[in-house]
């Protein structure tokens, strides 16, 4: 235990639920003279046993039940590396082996133990970053974020993953390659089985023993500030592995989980859920959160099922309405807006996202406003709609064009992150260039004009791992990427154009710095249902700092297609997805364009263009008339975008995350 920590406080905080560094008293921490002392929260057992390495793993250090349900040993010959395990006689008499839940460390799988850990003290190097951020507003600034599942990005000779060490070595520079604002791991605790991805934890103050050591996370992230990379974990506070030996029915009653039956299993996924409403869960999940900002110096944390956590309904099974007759997760709700009022007062600059796949609740914004107070939540319905409109045949594509436009109607509606993720690359659905309509020439085509759109459409962007260099098969967790793809030209040319593409982003304001204001995005035409061309303008804060996307959802290439632009002049083209650079066919860009006085919908002014085959341009002003008068700004409305059943739809909606099962 840290020295000058007022002990009978500190647990009178944790059992009301207001302890955030519940991790500096329970779990295992030196002794005062020698040794170590270990407690665990265990309210209902009848007795409880220290087995480990240090007394030959025997029955002879029973601990003593203290105030608030606190179990209390101290072991003058426990030393640092020993491995330990609770002997827990249950409420109802039963013995169980059970993981000390605040373990900073336990043995690789498939063992199990506990292990005496004190983590070092460690000196950063990411003060210019850290004090660059506090002055910076994130909502105004670039975000593009590559998502990683640590064990799988790539693996060496002899199959082995790489660990975090690896990971500094090799991942960082590829990042700063590739242009990459952030890094979103997914979960880094420790899991019991690789099948779970991560999401099925057991340690949540343990850096996974399979990548490595905390103080190898705390190089990795130091290294990737000073290279400029912000760093997001996913965390998991709804639901936990439902494994014996670890956290379910702790003491032989609900301890962590509910105490419905119903409630505290999750079916769908295989675990338990937390009892969120339980004072010592929250300060549990809360000192979690904490552990990992403040150790790590984390940028960010996404919260995973979030939907799990608010709605009764969620799952498969029985449920029960709330005092109100709602479907509402009353305890859910209430702690996810205490997570985040708590971290945003401690440390205002961390990014809280939430993976939210309905659009019942409010999610990011003010805590006044009656929402979550997430800082983003991942657009679910926008991704789910772009990738099976980019799988559709291009013949049937222009009655269609809302599901690419319908978020512009509600993309204010929240702070979004545009997810292409880990999720959708899973379970038969495809990887991202085989979703992809066509042949292989076409399926590269339009993968470029994909993500193109991605970046060019408002709200923060993020890519799972793979999908920038356009691998083939599905992703698979339990091997490295297909990196000998990159010894086809395709996938070189497709590795370089996302490169490309992400530092175009980065340069251009117009595209990230009033993407959450009215102003950010103009519509020139959504309803092309003939040709299938959609183009429409991001504007950044200075007038003259404007682009125009023309994206054409076809393989026929428009010649002399007309647009109305904003102002009279000239537009240089300095995006266009099919140059033979990037893997397609064009050897120069279009010519300058000059305006032309004709009327197109609410413009004035025209310009001739030829717009290829499957292909995405942008174009800034060149030389124009600010001073003209006529420029009506056209905000998306129910006039401007297509006429057609689609936008009945709900923004957002969509069924529930696939997550493998553990076991």
């Amino acid at each position: 235990m840290p020295t000058g920590l007022n002990l009978p406080l500190e647990m009178e905080t944790f059992a009301k639920g207001e302890n955030f560094h519940a991790q500096n008293f329970l779990g295992v921490h030196p002794a005062k003279k020698a040794g170590y002392t270990f407690r665990v929260w265990a309210p209902k057992a009848q007795k409880i046993w220290l087995v480990g390495d240090f007394n030959d793993w025997e029955d002879d250090l029973p601990m003593t039940l203290g105030e608030h349900g606190i179990w209390t040993i101290t072991v003058p010959t426990a030393k640092k590396g020993q491995m330990y395990k609770y002997k827990v006689k249950q409420y109802d008499g039963r013995i169980v082996y059970k993981i000390d839940p605040f373990a900073f460390r336990f043995e690789q799988r498939p063992n199990d133990a506990s292990i005496i850990y004190e983590i070092p003290e460690y000196k950063w190097h990411d003060g210019l970053w850290r004090g660059r951020h506090k002055r910076l507003n994130y909502f105004e600034r670039p975000m593009n974020i590559y998502e990683i599942h640590p064990g799988s990005w790539k693996e060496h000779a002899d199959k082995t993953p790489y660990s975090l060490a690896d990971l500094s070595r090799e991942l960082i520079p590829y990042l700063k390659k590739m242009n990459y604002t952030h890094v979103e791991f997914m979960p880094l605790m420790e899991h019991p089985l690789d099948a779970s991805w991560g999401y099925q934890l057991i340690g949540y103050f343990a850096v996974s023993s399979a990548y490595g050591t905390p103080e190898e996370f705390q190089q990795f992230v130091d290294e990737c500030h000073k290279e400029n990379i912000g760093v997001i974990v996913d965390w998991v506070p709804g639901h936990f592995c439902i494994n014996d030996d670890t956290l379910p029915y702790y003491d032989g009653t609900p301890t962590f989980e509910y105490e419905d039956p119903d409630r505290a299993r999750n079916i769908g996924w295989g675990s338990q859920n937390f009892d969120l409403g339980k004072p010592e869960v929250q300060s549990f999940l809360l000192s979690s959160a904490f552990f990992w900002i403040e150790t790590f110096h984390l940028d960010g944390l996404r919260v995973d099922a979030v939907s799990n956590m608010i709605y009764l309904d969620y799952d498969e099974g029985p449920w029960k309405p709330n005092i109100y007759g709602g479907n509402r997760n009353l305890e859910g709700w209430h702690f996810l807006r205490k997570l985040n009022k708590e971290v945003k007062f401690a440390h205002p600059k961390t990014i809280l996202i939430a993976e939210e796949s309905s659009a019942g609740t409010k999610v990011t914004g003010m805590l006044e406003e009656d929402s979550l107070g997430f800082d983003y939540k991942w657009n679910m319905g926008w991704m789910n709609d772009v990738l099976n409109f980019y799988q559709m045949d291009p013949l049937f594509r222009g009655d269609h064009l809302d599901m690419l436009t319908f978020s512009w109607m509600y993309r204010l509606s929240e702070n979004y992150i545009l997810p292409l993720s880990h999720d959708e690359v899973v379970h038969g659905k495809k990887s991202l260039l085989h979703k992809m309509w066509g042949d292989r020439y076409k399926q590269f085509a339009q993968l470029r004009n994909l993500l193109t759109y991605q970046i060019t459409h408002p709200g923060k962007k993020l890519l799972f791992m793979g999908g920038e260099f356009g691998q083939f098969i599905e992703w698979r967790y339990y091997e490295g990427l297909t990196w000998d793809n990159l010894d086809d030209e395709f996938n070189q040319k497709m590795q370089h154009f996302t490169a490309k593409l992400n530092e175009f982003y980065q340069q251009n304001r117009s595209l990230w710095e009033l993407e959450d204001r009215e102003e950010s995005l103009e519509v020139i035409d959504a309803n092309n249902r003939d040709q299938t061309i959609l183009s429409f303008i991001r504007h950044g804060k200075r007038k003259k700092d404007f682009v125009i996307v023309i994206m054409n959802l076809t393989t026929l290439e428009q010649k002399d297609f007309e647009i109305g632009v904003p102002y009279p002049g000239t537009y240089r083209e300095v995006w266009n997805t099919e140059m033979e650079e990037f893997g397609g066919t064009w050897t120069k860009h279009n010519p300058l364009s000059q305006t032309k006085g004709k009327i197109f919908k609410n413009y004035d002014q025209v310009i001739k263009i030829t717009v290829p085959a499957l292909g995405v341009l942008i174009l800034k002003p060149e030389e124009i008339n600010l001073r003209y008068k006529n420029h009506k700004y056209l905000k998306p409305t129910k006039e401007t975008m297509p006429k057609t059943t689609e936008t009945k739809r709900k923004p957002g909606k969509e069924g529930k995350d696939k997550k493998s099962k553990n076991k």
